[in-house]
């Protein structure tokens, strides 16, 4: 262990946070390799431990002879505080090599509020922000992640993104990068190669030009790159890399449990989901891969809980003989079995006889909306019946917890849409109080999230205004007073953040320069309400000229340049007008595996998706 970092270390909280060294963490000599490669995840250890796609990439990465991954998470304040004082550069965790010794800088983009705290990591790494001003084929700063989707406001400081599933696309840029680093090659030269790489965006080969309104004119490729990059997308999940381990931290982290990813992609086409439409098509594991792959990595990390996961898990056609398969050995070790995405459309008396067996926690669902009328809107597909009969269902096998989700701020939301939350709550409190099998001489807890809407890339409502901050502040009151002296517990979010988060969504490259300002003034972690100030962002936005609102609360044509239509996540956009024109009249598309919609991201798999199967 470094000397300044054995003296700094007891003055700060959680020092399990910086130290590595856990089990199943990997080490290799750096000078022993060709490539090495820093994976940054621009939050907090804990947060960033939690996440898989770190997992699956540091471990394939590591597979390689020539290549070293280390883990690079943001530090709190108080170690960054310590760090600074002693000189004491970001590092790597596995080898404490500083961020500037790496070859390669990854960050996985998880959520457009940590765009500043990129920025912040490349700093307190020694490594030059801009892009331009890495000259050398040295420290190159690359991204991927679903904010990749849209990544033109932060293109001043990456060299280049990578589209869609991670693990084939990195090991191609891993093989380019070594073949042009061993031959001396310079970064101009290696750059032009990349960007014929499919699945490889590298901004710096497109010029943006606008029109007098603001709104872009065309986005031209320069030095042969490709007019539009397409997503990668890994066809068979079950040959597919998947670890068998994953580091097991000393300290509690979010989500401290062992993790099998059952599917990717979404039959349900939620219009205001982006992760529904990103991830398509639709691709299964088979539940014998899927149980072997649980089975592995619970023994070889000791976790007492596996969570399978997917973006909603019960629509994962083999549950039922995935969880009979799994049931016999986590009984035995006693461990959990966690359904983390439940349709509610989805919990029939098989699941949950199959839940029952299990630890018992809360139960979440999402009808998204309380009304039938803004349900269609938003296809959400479920009906009030639906909704209480599986709530019932749920009293009559012991729950007693409920955390029901919704979202404020939908496009076509009324304020009678929003009433329409509180009185299907008090249904749902009613339908337990009636409910001649709940437990007995126990209460019931209906917690009530509710979200604002965020207008985001690829998803039927890109061209959706958001709400305003006064509009959005006047539907969370609306709801806290309908819930008022019921059992319904309401929270909401913060709507600054939310306000920005669907500017970056939208965003161009003109924000570059507010992002560059903002990180200028320390801005950092801005997701955690520790460290955001929005009069600072407000006023950044201000000293460019730049009015956020043009971003946020506009409403697009559909004839408009978007700043991402240069990319392709596989979704056709004439689907995704026939999807918006169709939520305007509250019209359903029935899901996947009932009649295929046609929206095109079965082209990237060969023609084939597991729904239509």
């Amino acid at each position: 262990m470094d000397a300044a970092l054995e003296r700094i270390l007891p003055l700060v909280q959680k020092p399990g946070r910086y130290i590595g060294g856990e089990l199943n963490s990997v080490t290799k000599d750096p000078a022993s390799v060709d490539l090495h490669f820093a994976f940054c995840f621009p939050d907090t250890y804990e947060i960033g431990m939690s996440h898989l796609g770190i997992k699956i990439l540091y471990y394939l990465i590591n597979q390689r002879e020539d290549a070293f991954c280390e883990r690079v998470f943001t530090p709190w304040v108080d170690m960054e505080e310590q760090m600074r004082e002693h000189g004491l550069p970001l590092y790597g965790l596995e080898s404490g090599t500083p961020l500037y010794d790496f070859d390669i800088i990854g960050f996985t983009l998880q959520y457009e509020m940590s765009f500043t705290t990129c920025l912040h990591m490349l700093e307190l790494g020694g490594v030059p922000v801009l892009a331009r001003e890495r000259q050398e084929l040295k420290n190159l700063v690359v991204g991927g992640g679903p904010c990749a989707c849209n990544p033109e406001p932060i293109a001043d400081f990456f060299d280049l993104f990578m589209l869609g599933d991670g693990e084939e696309v990195m090991m191609d840029l891993l093989d380019l990068y070594k073949e042009y680093k061993l031959r001396g090659a310079g970064k101009e030269e290696f750059l032009d190669a990349a960007a014929q790489v499919p699945g490889i965006y590298v901004p710096s080969r497109y010029e943006v030009t606008y029109k007098d309104d603001g709104t872009i004119d065309a986005v031209t490729p320069l030095r042969g790159a490709p007019a539009t990059v397409v997503k990668r997308v890994v066809r068979d999940l079950d040959t597919a890399f998947y670890p068998d381990k994953f580091p097991v931290p000393y300290i509690e982290i979010v989500h401290d449990r062992a993790v099998e990813e059952l599917y990717r992609g979404c039959i349900r086409g939620c219009r205001f989901c982006q992760a529904g439409f990103l991830y398509r098509p639709i691709r299964e594991k088979s539940p014998e891969v899927a149980e072997q792959q649980a089975r592995r990595i619970c023994e070889s990390t000791g976790y007492d809980e596996v969570s399978l996961i997917s973006l909603s898990t019960s629509d994962y056609t083999n549950i039922q003989p995935l969880l009979n398969a799994m049931t016999g050995w986590t009984e035995e070790a006693k461990i959990n079995i966690a359904l983390p995405s439940l349709r509610i459309d989805s919990f029939d008396e098989e699941l949950v006889e199959k839940l029952n067996l299990i630890r018992k926690s809360g139960l979440t669902f999402a009808p998204e909306a309380g009304s039938q009328r803004l349900r269609d809107a938003i296809n959400k597909n479920l009906t009030e019946e639906e909704i209480l009969d599986t709530v019932n269902l749920a009293f009559r096998y012991g729950w007693t917890t409920v955390k029901l989700y919704f979202m404020l701020g939908l496009p076509t939301e009324t304020m009678e849409d929003v009433d329409a939350i509180a009185e299907l709550g008090k249904k749902v409190i009613s339908a337990y109080y009636s409910n001649p099998d709940r437990p007995k001489g126990r209460g019931l807890t209906v917690n009530v999230s509710a979200s604002s809407f965020v207008p985001k890339p690829f998803t039927p409502f890109q061209w959706e205004p958001q709400d305003t901050r006064e509009q959005l502040a006047e539907k969370q009151a609306r709801l806290r007073d309908a819930a008022y002296k019921t059992k319904l517990h309401v929270s909401s979010h913060k709507t600054d953040t939310i306000f920005l988060e669907a500017v970056l969504a939208r965003g161009d490259r003109r924000l570059g320069e507010v992002l560059y300002r903002l990180h200028k003034k320390g801005c950092r972690l801005d997701a955690w309400q520790d460290f955001f100030d929005n009069d600072v962002w407000l006023a950044t936005f201000a000293e460019c000229g730049i009015d956020p609102e043009f971003y946020a609360n506009r409403r697009r044509p559909y004839d408009e340049v978007l700043p991402w239509d240069h990319l392709d996540c596989g979704i056709r956009k004439e689907f995704l007008i026939r999807e918006a024109e169709r939520a305007k009249e509250s019209k359903t598309t029935p899901h996947c595996r009932i009649q295929c919609a046609a929206c095109g991201a079965d082209r990237l798999n060969g023609g084939d998706c597991h729904a239509r199967r």
